[in-house]
């Protein structure tokens, strides 16, 4: 019988190898993750639909003998559709939703052998980096309870970090990976645009921004998860050089002299929080010792520009989402039936023109261009992955005054009224200042990944992100099993009853 301690300690790959061996089965890593869930989750409400008794029956039955065997795995609940389970994605709109078929990228992770035991929290259609939704509540950070995991994959980044499962589910659309690994203490990566599938029913999820992978402890597991999904699937718009090895192979390489470019500059113009600062300053010396070249920039790109691309972006896609709902509900969507933050989003999508995206979209193009030629003199460009530590549950949600004002606008529809006021701009600063940094390599389909090299006073994860340029994820790995091995994260753990 796996102790709760020796489960704690193994990644998924670890997981596996037992049970290749012999020494432990599927059944006693479903049992041990259950236990876990069922001691830790009324605490950060990560999983909200549990699938525990399926999960048990396929440990029992035998699961695929893949690179994870018998590992015990989260979904996101949103994104990747699971045929039969629940998936409201945060909304009351959608709580009777049910997928008829896996997504592509579920069914590759069962054919790893991964054991699907539930469905984690997210904001409703995954919009934000805090994870409140009202149909589930709040997650919270198993480092800090009063404290967020980050969004939109909050849950999957608590579940991870609580020792639930050793990786999960999560995706990444303006930062919904990293976010959450930098609240909560894991290595999180975002592939490049077209890495992993996004079939069988969209070619691309927000016009080629989001892209889905996992969330993990170990560096390790990120690579062998990626290795066992990449890869396009019929009909996919985008294909990307097959890598020149196995990923896993790349963890354990030596990444060669980098040149690395760090920025302590804000996007936004708002002050960096010292902590978030430190924690970049210790990278860069980290790297320095490491025998890497590092030097200070400012920031390679206009992050206004990338801030008012992104956004209408996100206003356009949540009409549109908002727009979608009328095939379910079977009516057109109602401001009671979503809540009314992502309202007013749909909104503002509906104020804007066919012109005004595209414009917006042609932008993305600039960036990429930019940082194309960024990368012809510097490898990597690290910058903090927040600009500040994670946030307490409720900081960000909207004032009194500001719920009366948006119930207002929600019940007249008087979006235009608000763009015009240039309330839009204050929204823009708001919901970006805290997380200014992520959505660059979601407009130019980089890689990105946050590393958990430096944890604030009050023992807070705190972490660094680093972009590579397009299709570089080999160096990113190579880099990250540099930086594991020389400053561990593996066991430092949150202290949960």
């Amino acid at each position: 019988m796996l102790s709760p301690s020796e489960y704690d300690q193994l990644d998924g790959l670890a997981q596996a190898a037992l049970v290749r061996s012999g020494q432990l089965t599927a059944a006693e890593l479903c049992a041990a993750a259950v236990a876990r869930a069922e001691a830790v989750n009324p605490l950060i409400n990560a999983i909200v639909t549990p699938l525990y008794e399926p999960a048990r029956a396929r440990a029992a039955a035998g699961l695929p003998p893949g690179p994870f065997g018998g590992v015990p795995f989260l979904l996101k609940d949103f994104g990747a559709f699971y045929a039969g389970a629940p998936q409201a994605s945060g909304s009351r709109a959608l709580r009777g939703f049910v997928p008829g078929e896996d997504a592509e990228l579920v069914r590759r992770w069962q054919a790893a052998g991964l054991n699907i035991l539930g469905k984690t929290n997210t904001p409703e259609f995954a919009l934000l980096g805090v994870t409140e939704p009202v149909l589930f509540g709040a997650c919270r950070n198993p480092w800090s309870l009063a404290h967020t995991p980050g969004g939109s994959s909050g849950g999957a980044a608590a579940a991870v970090a609580a020792g639930i499962v050793p990786l999960a589910g999560a995706g990444d659309g303006g930062g919904s990976i990293r976010i959450p690994a930098a609240c909560c203490g894991l290595f999180g990566l975002k592939p490049s645009r077209g890495r992993v599938p996004t079939g069988p029913e969209q070619g691309e999820k927000w016009q080629g921004a989001a892209v889905e992978h996992v969330l993990t402890r170990s560096v390790r597991d990120s690579a062998a998860a990626l290795d066992a999904t990449l890869g396009p699937d019929p009909g996919a718009p985008y294909f990307l050089p097959a890598p020149a090895r196995p990923y896993l192979e790349e963890v354990g390489r030596e990444p060669g002299l980098l040149r690395v470019a760090f920025s302590l500059g804000h996007p936004l113009g708002s002050a960096l929080h010292p902590e978030c600062a430190t924690a970049v300053r210790d990278a860069a010396q980290l790297l320095e010792s490491l025998g890497h070249e590092v030097e200070e920039v400012p920031l390679p790109f206009d992050g206004r520009a990338v801030a008012q691309s992104f956004l209408m972006l996100y206003f356009g896609e949540t009409g549109a989402s908002i727009a979608d709902l009328a095939r379910h509900l079977g009516r057109p969507a109602r401001p009671a039936d979503v809540e009314p933050t992502t309202w007013l989003l749909g909104l503002l999508g509906r104020t804007y023109s066919a012109a005004d995206f595209a414009a917006a979209r042609h932008a993305w193009n600039d960036f990429a261009r930019q940082m194309g030629r960024f990368h012809l003199t510097h490898d990597l460009l690290l910058t903090p992955t927040l600009a500040a530590p994670p946030v307490r549950v409720g900081e960000l949600q909207p004032k009194p005054s500001e719920q009366t004002l948006l119930k207002i606008v929600n019940t007249f529809s008087l979006g235009g009224f608000v763009r015009r006021s240039g309330l839009v701009d204050k929204l823009a600063e708001q919901s970006l200042e805290k997380t200014p940094y992520t959505q660059l390599a979601n407009l130019t389909g980089q890689p990105a990944m946050s590393v958990p090299l430096h944890w604030t006073a009050d023992g807070l994860p705190c972490g660094v992100q680093f972009i590579a340029p397009l299709g570089a994820e080999d160096v990113l790995f190579r880099l990250a099993g540099q930086l594991e091995q020389a400053r561990p994260w593996r066991h430092r753990r949150p202290v949960l009853s």
